[in-house]
């Protein structure tokens, strides 16, 4: 059992390694656009600064991507997962629910 699941750890950081770089480059253009939209958005100042605030976060979280290695994500993603498996499983179904709406609207 101990070794299979060394085996699927390695291959999710494989597959993590291989795209880690094109992620990161990914979620910087996301923040990007959203700055560049964000004085338009309907509601002023207010939705125009929360705008703002997410795209710092999403660079934030895309320099984390670009600066640790695959072991240390994977670390700290167990660790997280084990201290908050609450907030785990809300964002695991919300992602989940978003990528059935992606892919159902494909």
């Amino acid at each position: 059992m101990a070794d299979q699941e060394t085996s699927n750890t390695n291959r999710v950081a494989e597959k993590i390694e291989e795209t880690r770089d094109a992620a990161a480059n990914a979620m910087h253009g996301a923040s990007e656009s959203i700055r560049r939209n964000a004085e338009n958005l309907p509601g002023g100042s207010t939705v125009s600064g929360m705008a703002h605030s997410a795209a710092d976060r999403i660079d934030d979280a895309a320099d984390y991507l670009a600066e640790h290695d695959t072991r240390e994500l994977l670390s700290e993603a167990r660790w997280w997962v084990r201290h908050h498996p609450g907030k785990a499983l809300l964002g695991a179904a919300a992602v989940g629910f978003f990528a059935g709406r992606i892919f159902r609207a494909r």
